[in-house]
Protein backbone atom coordinates (compact mmCIF):
# COMPACT_ATOMS: atom_id res chain seq x y z
CA UNK A 1 0.00 0.00 0.00
CA UNK A 2 1.38 3.34 -0.93
CA UNK A 3 1.32 6.28 0.97
CA UNK A 4 -1.85 8.07 -1.04
CA UNK A 5 -3.60 4.44 -0.23
CA UNK A 6 -2.31 4.66 3.43
CA UNK A 7 -3.67 8.40 3.77
CA UNK A 8 -6.99 7.60 2.03
CA UNK A 9 -7.71 4.16 3.73
CA UNK A 10 -7.27 6.41 7.13
CA UNK A 11 -9.43 9.04 6.60
CA UNK A 12 -6.88 11.70 6.57
CA UNK A 13 -7.01 15.22 4.50
CA UNK A 14 -4.18 18.00 5.71
CA UNK A 15 -4.83 21.53 6.76
CA UNK A 16 -3.22 24.43 6.11
CA UNK A 17 -4.06 27.51 7.84
CA UNK A 18 -2.68 30.59 6.15
CA UNK A 19 -2.05 34.50 6.81
CA UNK A 20 0.02 36.60 4.25
CA UNK A 21 2.41 33.80 3.44
CA UNK A 22 2.14 34.14 -0.88
CA UNK A 23 5.83 33.47 -1.18
CA UNK A 24 5.83 29.60 0.14
CA UNK A 25 2.07 29.16 0.04
CA UNK A 26 2.19 27.44 -3.44
CA UNK A 27 5.11 25.01 -2.88
CA UNK A 28 3.76 23.88 0.74
CA UNK A 29 0.09 23.04 -1.21
CA UNK A 30 2.23 21.53 -4.31
CA UNK A 31 4.24 18.85 -1.83
CA UNK A 32 1.20 18.25 0.56
CA UNK A 33 -0.67 17.37 -2.88
CA UNK A 34 2.02 14.77 -3.18
CA UNK A 35 1.07 12.15 -0.28
CA UNK A 36 -3.01 13.73 0.22
CA UNK A 37 -5.22 13.92 -2.42
CA UNK A 38 -7.52 15.84 -0.44
CA UNK A 39 -5.54 19.39 1.03
CA UNK A 40 -7.65 21.87 2.82
CA UNK A 41 -6.30 25.42 2.91
CA UNK A 42 -7.72 28.43 5.15
CA UNK A 43 -7.14 31.85 4.41
CA UNK A 44 -7.20 33.80 7.27
CA UNK A 45 -7.45 37.04 6.26
CA UNK A 46 -4.71 37.79 3.82
CA UNK A 47 -4.26 40.59 1.99
CA UNK A 48 -1.28 39.58 0.09
CA UNK A 49 -1.53 37.72 -2.90
CA UNK A 50 -3.04 34.56 -1.31
CA UNK A 51 -6.49 34.80 -2.64
CA UNK A 52 -5.05 34.30 -6.30
CA UNK A 53 -2.71 31.69 -5.92
CA UNK A 54 -5.66 29.75 -4.30
CA UNK A 55 -7.32 30.30 -6.46
CA UNK A 56 -5.04 28.97 -9.28
CA UNK A 57 -5.57 25.31 -7.43
CA UNK A 58 -8.92 25.72 -7.17
CA UNK A 59 -9.40 22.63 -9.14
CA UNK A 60 -6.76 20.73 -6.61
CA UNK A 61 -8.12 21.71 -3.11
CA UNK A 62 -10.68 22.97 -1.09
CA UNK A 63 -10.39 26.31 0.21
CA UNK A 64 -11.97 28.69 2.74
CA UNK A 65 -11.30 32.84 2.79
CA UNK A 66 -12.77 35.42 4.99
CA UNK A 67 -11.82 39.28 4.59
CA UNK A 68 -10.46 40.16 8.81
CA UNK A 69 -7.87 37.73 10.14
CA UNK A 70 -9.22 35.85 12.86
CA UNK A 71 -6.05 34.16 14.02
CA UNK A 72 -4.84 30.49 14.13
CA UNK A 73 -7.51 28.88 15.98
CA UNK A 74 -9.91 30.39 14.07
CA UNK A 75 -8.37 28.99 11.41
CA UNK A 76 -8.11 25.67 12.72
CA UNK A 77 -11.84 25.83 13.91
CA UNK A 78 -13.20 26.56 10.50
CA UNK A 79 -10.77 23.44 8.75
CA UNK A 80 -12.28 21.36 11.55
CA UNK A 81 -15.49 22.11 10.46
CA UNK A 82 -14.93 21.23 6.82
CA UNK A 83 -13.20 17.95 7.73
CA UNK A 84 -15.39 16.38 9.89
CA UNK A 85 -18.58 17.08 7.17
CA UNK A 86 -16.63 15.73 4.72
CA UNK A 87 -16.40 12.73 7.14
CA UNK A 88 -12.53 12.83 7.55
CA UNK A 89 -11.11 10.81 11.01
CA UNK A 90 -7.72 12.69 11.14
CA UNK A 91 -6.61 16.34 10.31
CA UNK A 92 -2.81 16.55 9.55
CA UNK A 93 -1.80 20.24 10.26
CA UNK A 94 0.87 22.05 8.24
CA UNK A 95 2.27 25.58 8.98
CA UNK A 96 2.22 27.78 5.35
CA UNK A 97 5.55 29.16 5.87
CA UNK A 98 7.37 26.55 4.75
CA UNK A 99 9.04 25.40 7.61
CA UNK A 100 7.48 22.04 7.64
CA UNK A 101 8.67 19.61 5.04
CA UNK A 102 5.52 17.28 3.69
CA UNK A 103 8.11 14.04 3.29
CA UNK A 104 7.81 13.84 7.05
CA UNK A 105 3.71 12.94 6.07
CA UNK A 106 4.87 9.08 6.24
CA UNK A 107 6.49 9.43 9.63
CA UNK A 108 2.62 10.82 10.89
CA UNK A 109 1.30 8.12 9.00
CA UNK A 110 3.68 4.87 10.61
CA UNK A 111 2.92 6.52 14.23
CA UNK A 112 -1.11 6.74 13.42
CA UNK A 113 -1.07 3.30 12.47
CA UNK A 114 1.05 1.94 15.46
CA UNK A 115 -0.81 4.23 18.14
CA UNK A 116 -4.52 5.15 16.22
CA UNK A 117 -7.21 8.16 17.86
CA UNK A 118 -3.62 9.84 19.38
CA UNK A 119 -3.06 13.27 19.01
CA UNK A 120 0.36 12.92 17.22
CA UNK A 121 2.84 16.18 17.71
CA UNK A 122 6.12 16.49 15.38
CA UNK A 123 8.61 17.63 17.51
CA UNK A 124 11.93 19.78 16.27
CA UNK A 125 15.32 19.33 16.46
CA UNK A 126 16.22 22.63 18.45
CA UNK A 127 20.05 22.51 18.16
CA UNK A 128 19.57 23.46 14.43
CA UNK A 129 21.65 26.88 13.03
CA UNK A 130 19.38 29.64 13.11
CA UNK A 131 16.73 28.54 15.80
CA UNK A 132 15.26 31.32 17.27
CA UNK A 133 16.03 32.13 21.60
CA UNK A 134 12.66 33.43 21.86
CA UNK A 135 11.30 30.19 20.39
CA UNK A 136 13.40 27.97 22.42
CA UNK A 137 13.35 29.60 25.77
CA UNK A 138 8.66 29.69 24.85
CA UNK A 139 8.43 26.00 24.32
CA UNK A 140 10.63 25.07 27.04
CA UNK A 141 7.85 27.68 28.98
CA UNK A 142 4.95 25.50 27.07
CA UNK A 143 6.33 22.17 28.10
CA UNK A 144 6.70 22.82 31.43
CA UNK A 145 3.16 24.16 31.74
CA UNK A 146 1.35 21.18 29.47
CA UNK A 147 3.47 18.40 31.66
CA UNK A 148 1.62 20.06 34.95
CA UNK A 149 -1.81 20.04 33.20
CA UNK A 150 -1.93 16.83 31.61
CA UNK A 151 1.03 14.90 33.17
CA UNK A 152 2.45 14.17 29.60
CA UNK A 153 6.35 15.17 29.47
CA UNK A 154 6.52 16.30 25.48
CA UNK A 155 9.37 17.89 23.75
CA UNK A 156 7.33 19.99 21.70
CA UNK A 157 4.07 21.33 22.59
CA UNK A 158 4.46 24.30 20.56
CA UNK A 159 4.79 23.00 16.85
CA UNK A 160 1.77 23.20 14.53
CA UNK A 161 2.77 20.19 12.29
CA UNK A 162 0.75 17.68 14.05
CA UNK A 163 -2.34 15.29 13.73
CA UNK A 164 -5.89 15.61 15.13
CA UNK A 165 -7.95 12.52 15.61
CA UNK A 166 -10.85 14.69 14.71
CA UNK A 167 -13.26 11.74 15.05
CA UNK A 168 -12.19 10.92 18.15
CA UNK A 169 -12.43 14.32 19.41
CA UNK A 170 -16.26 14.27 18.52
CA UNK A 171 -17.58 18.02 18.76
CA UNK A 172 -14.62 19.68 20.24
CA UNK A 173 -12.89 23.19 18.86
CA UNK A 174 -10.69 25.35 19.79
CA UNK A 175 -11.91 28.53 22.37
CA UNK A 176 -8.96 30.39 22.06
CA UNK A 177 -8.46 32.19 18.49
CA UNK A 178 -4.94 32.42 17.82
CA UNK A 179 -1.54 30.54 18.82
CA UNK A 180 -2.74 29.48 22.38
CA UNK A 181 -5.07 27.28 20.77
CA UNK A 182 -2.76 24.73 19.87
CA UNK A 183 -1.93 24.58 23.74
CA UNK A 184 -5.54 24.65 24.57
CA UNK A 185 -6.79 21.41 22.51
CA UNK A 186 -3.61 19.83 23.68
CA UNK A 187 -4.63 19.86 27.15
CA UNK A 188 -8.80 19.21 26.25
CA UNK A 189 -7.57 16.11 24.36
CA UNK A 190 -5.45 14.77 27.39
CA UNK A 191 -8.44 15.31 29.62
CA UNK A 192 -10.94 13.50 27.25
CA UNK A 193 -8.22 10.54 27.26
CA UNK A 194 -6.72 10.81 23.69
CA UNK A 195 -3.20 10.37 23.88
CA UNK A 196 -0.48 12.45 23.09
CA UNK A 197 2.41 11.30 21.01
CA UNK A 198 5.72 13.03 19.28
CA UNK A 199 7.62 12.25 16.50
CA UNK A 200 10.63 13.47 14.76
CA UNK A 201 10.21 16.27 12.47
CA UNK A 202 12.47 18.30 9.72
CA UNK A 203 12.29 21.78 10.06
CA UNK A 204 13.72 24.67 8.18
CA UNK A 205 14.72 27.74 10.26
CA UNK A 206 15.65 30.56 7.24
CA UNK A 207 17.70 33.44 8.63
CA UNK A 208 16.47 36.16 10.77
CA UNK A 209 16.01 38.65 7.82
CA UNK A 210 14.28 36.24 5.69
CA UNK A 211 12.08 34.59 8.55
CA UNK A 212 7.83 35.46 8.52
CA UNK A 213 6.39 35.33 11.59
CA UNK A 214 2.85 36.58 12.96
CA UNK A 215 3.78 35.81 16.36
CA UNK A 216 3.72 38.76 18.66
CA UNK A 217 5.90 38.58 21.42
CA UNK A 218 4.16 40.45 24.40
CA UNK A 219 0.45 40.27 23.47
CA UNK A 220 0.58 36.76 22.82
CA UNK A 221 2.79 35.57 25.46
CA UNK A 222 0.36 37.57 27.46
CA UNK A 223 -2.84 35.61 25.74
CA UNK A 224 -0.71 32.15 26.49
CA UNK A 225 0.19 32.67 30.03
CA UNK A 226 -3.69 33.60 30.85
CA UNK A 227 -4.77 30.37 29.40
CA UNK A 228 -2.02 28.54 31.39
CA UNK A 229 -3.42 29.90 34.30
CA UNK A 230 -6.75 29.27 33.37
CA UNK A 231 -6.12 25.36 32.68
CA UNK A 232 -4.00 25.00 35.75
CA UNK A 233 -7.74 25.97 37.58
CA UNK A 234 -9.74 23.58 35.72
CA UNK A 235 -7.40 20.97 36.06
CA UNK A 236 -7.72 21.17 39.66
CA UNK A 237 -11.31 20.57 39.31
CA UNK A 238 -11.75 18.65 35.67
CA UNK A 239 -8.42 17.95 34.10
CA UNK A 240 -6.92 15.83 37.31
CA UNK A 241 -10.29 13.75 38.01
CA UNK A 242 -10.92 13.31 34.37
CA UNK A 243 -7.66 11.81 33.58
CA UNK A 244 -7.56 9.36 36.53
CA UNK A 245 -11.27 7.92 35.51
CA UNK A 246 -9.63 7.25 31.75
CA UNK A 247 -6.68 5.81 32.75
CA UNK A 248 -8.58 3.71 35.76
CA UNK A 249 -10.90 2.16 32.97
CA UNK A 250 -8.18 1.78 30.24
CA UNK A 251 -6.60 -0.72 32.93
CA UNK A 252 -10.12 -3.05 33.05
Amino acid sequence: MNIQESVQSLRLCVLIPTYNNDKTLEKVILSALEYCPTVIVVNDGSTDNTVNILTSFQQNIIFISYDKNKGKGYALKKGFEVARKRGYHYVLTLDADGQHFAEDIPVFINKIQSTSDSLIIGSRDFNQKNINQGSLFANKFSNFWVRLQTGYKLPDTQSGYRVYPVKKMKKMLPFCRRYEAEIELLVRCAWRGIRLESVPIQVYYPKKEDRVSHFRPRQDFLRISLLNTLLCIISIVYGYPSLLIHRLNKRK
